[in-house]
């Protein structure tokens, strides 16, 4: 007889005890209380946007001093280019691509209602699939975000539906996405530039190693090391006070390659998986 295949949410609790061991019981806990969004207000006469604390700090590492062509690939819902927006250069622009037909309009509309005003004239937003873009950009960028559609684990526990049909297959189908994003994104790259890859995943095949393949297919990829994303974090905080609270932004964990912010360390804060890449 053939094997009888478990239900989505044993396999999902399997797979996740296997990750993480003891820790699990009370990551799962923290997962399933409602996330705490703070506000981001960078337009004077618009309301605020609320995020998450853990995506305002991975939004932030990326290098955008001299920067002047940045994109955010996979941009909607649009938190994270708000955070970008607020904090480029005067003379840079920012390219906002999404896939999605529908999280495109929200992009738009988030950007009308909540990016700077100053900025929104630099700011242009297109639909089409990042796995592409390098096929028919003739452009190279300064800095890219990479926030990759992912397995998003804190929304599935939260709903029945999704965890039943929940499956390891799905993991893998997503970091082959993941890295036809990723590997398009970097060919958009110019040299001296900087990538940073982001996910709300828990599990290292969307996040670690996506992020592996990268430096073993790329010879000229440097992953950045912990005393440098400190150190553009912390010259990031005084542009970003002006905007958003920063006594709220959390601490991170090193991961074997790249850093995690796990919502049972950092009050509920995250999850967020993200590595900042250098082509030297």
């Amino acid at each position: 007889m053939g094997k009888t295949k478990k239900p989505g949410d044993q396999a999902f609790e399997e797979y996740y005890s296997e990750i993480f061991g003891g820790r699990w019981s009370s990551l799962k806990a923290a997962l399933l209380q409602e996330s705490a969004p703070k506000a981001f207000h960078a337009q004077e006469s618009g309301a605020a946007y609320f995020l998450d604390s853990a995506s305002v700090l991975a939004a932030m590492t990326l290098p955008l001093s001299g920067a002047k062509n940045i994109l955010d690939m996979c941009a909607a819902p649009g938190g994270k280019s708000l955070v970008i927006a607020s904090l480029m250069d005067e003379g840079a622009s920012l390219k906002c691509n999404e896939r999605s037909p529908d999280r495109y309009a929200r992009l738009r509309r988030v950007v009308a209602e909540h990016f700077p005003l100053a900025a929104q004239d630099r700011v242009q937003t297109v639909c089409g699939d990042g796995a592409v873009l390098c096929k028919k950009e003739k452009i190279l960028y300064d800095a890219i975000l990479l926030d990759a559609p992912c397995s998003s684990e804190r929304h599935v526990l939260g709903d029945p539906k999704y965890l039943a049909q929940w499956s390891p297959a799905r993991v893998k189908s997503l970091s082959m996405q993941q890295w036809a994003l990723l590997s398009s994104a970097y060919r958009l790259l110019s040299p001296g530039g900087h990538l940073l890859y982001s996910t709300c995943a828990l599990n290292p095949t969307e996040n670690a190693m996506v992020c592996g393949r990268l430096l073993k297919k790329f010879p000229d990829a440097r992953a950045l090391p912990e005393e440098e994303i400190r150190a553009l974090q912390d010259s990031a905080k005084e542009k970003v006070a002006r905007f958003f609270d920063v006594s709220t932004l959390p601490q991170y964990e090193k991961e074997p390659l790249g850093f995690s912010i796990l919502p049972d360390a950092q009050n509920g804060s995250g999850p967020i998986y993200f590595c900042l890449f250098k082509k030297v």
